[in-house]
């Protein structure tokens, strides 16, 4: 029999908010959190705008802090969140385990360690750098928090991280590797260098007139995604486990699968075999069929491309038509490695609440998508299961099924 894994703890930081009632309220308002950057100089970038988190305060100490890069810091706020709000959990140390996903960790201290090694030579350089840029740093520091010493995991699968960290998570509860795990990503990515490599590359919106129009996931005059930053963390639990102690339980996490393109490393597939195949194997894993699915949150980047292929997937994936979409990048931008489980919790509320929060920036659909996108005001729907999408460079794709409890 299969083992049923529940969500019991939430914890969020994002541009649209640092609590799961702001973040919620900030997606069902549905405006952009898009707006021109001033923590560095952008005066020569070509795009000079993006979705900042809102760091939450009095979590770590000025010391702490700035021995840890932003994208740390992020994911151990939002991880320490959802421990709370979970209760929490008490395992065995060894039997706590952690997984973590980011596309490129502390890219913001490599940023600014190479202006220093510029300006004032090798001694001027932070001897923590190598410390606060690995990948595994939040993982790391995660752990030393709780004192959990069980698998910490770092998983960098671009922006399919996040939910293939939640993923893991349930195959080592599955599998009785672990009795409860912290699930999740960050990421910070709003760096000087970063910005200038995706503004050159063509990916991202130049509306730096207009930056809270800018992120327009499946709109017809959509012209590029919106770079974002943030955290988030779930704390998962086998059912009979959270039940025992008597949790509150969030959703089950039903199904999760995961798949390549093999065919580029910034293009989808053509004809969106890969993400097909994340869909309905992760629907399957759920032991359900298209037709159970009542809503999904869309990968939905705002790129020309991406958009349209995705929609194209998602009738493939959907014989009898899919149900209303929704983009939550509408409103934060996209979050890179961070960006599975921030819409993983967004998937989660809704389902909870019956309600697809809208598209932000959508006016109009592109002409040739058969989808239904919930755009202008927040839907109510059925209560049921609902899948949340995530495609990332190199033709990584993650689904998860969630079905409120």
């Amino acid at each position: 029999m299969k083992t049923t894994i529940v969500i019991t703890g939430m914890g969020v930081v994002t541009p649209a908010g640092c609590t799961l009632t702001d973040f919620w309220t900030g997606l069902l308002a549905g405006r952009s959190t898009a707006a021109p950057l001033d923590h560095f100089d952008t005066g020569r970038h070509a795009v000079r705008f993006g979705c900042r988190a809102q760091e939450p305060a009095g979590v770590l100490d000025a010391k702490q802090a700035r021995r840890m890069d932003p994208f740390a810091r992020f994911g151990v706020s939002a991880a320490l969140s959802a421990h709370r709000d979970a209760g929490a959990p008490e395992a065995a140390p060894g039997r706590a385990a952690i997984v973590v996903g980011t596309a490129v960790g502390g890219r913001w201290t490599s940023d600014e360690e190479s202006r220093k090694y510029t300006e004032l030579g090798p001694r001027g350089v932070n001897p923590l750098m190598p410390l606060m840029t690995m990948p595994n740093a939040a993982a790391a520091l995660i752990s030393m928090r709780l004192g959990w010493r069980g698998p910490a995991l770092s998983l960098a699968n671009t922006c399919a991280s996040g939910a293939d960290a939640v993923g893991h998570g349930m195959l080592l509860l599955a599998t009785g590797r672990a009795d409860v795990v912290l699930a999740g990503g960050c990421e910070s990515t709003l760096t000087p260098v970063t910005m200038a490599a995706f503004g050159n590359l063509s990916a991202v919106s130049t509306r730096n007139d207009a930056p809270e129009l800018a992120s327009r996931p499946f709109d017809a005059d959509r012209d590029g995604f919106v770079m974002g930053e943030g955290a988030a963390f779930v704390v998962l639990e086998r059912q009979e486990d959270a039940l025992a102690r008597g949790a509150r339980v969030y959703a089950a996490v039903t199904g999760y699968a995961a798949s390549s393109d093999a065919f580029h490393l910034s293009m989808p597939a053509e004809d969106g075999s890969g993400a097909i195949a994340a869909m309905t194997g992760a629907i399957a894993d759920a032991g359900l069929s298209p037709s159970d699915i009542v809503h999904v949150n869309a990968h939905g980047t705002s790129t020309r491309q991406n958009d349209r292929i995705e929609a194209a997937a998602l009738v493939k994936a959907f014989p009898a038509g899919p149900p209303p979409v929704t983009s939550t990048k509408g409103v934060t931008g996209h979050l890179m490695g961070a960006a599975g489980a921030v819409e993983l919790v967004a998937t989660v509320l809704a389902a909870r609440e019956s309600t697809v929060p809208p598209t932000a920036n959508h006016d109009r659909t592109e002409p040739g998508m058969e989808i239904d996108v919930v755009h202008r005001a927040p839907r109510p729907i059925a209560s049921g299961p609902a899948l949340s999408n995530s495609f990332g460079f190199g033709g990584h794709n993650a689904c998860l099924v969630v079905e409120p409890r």
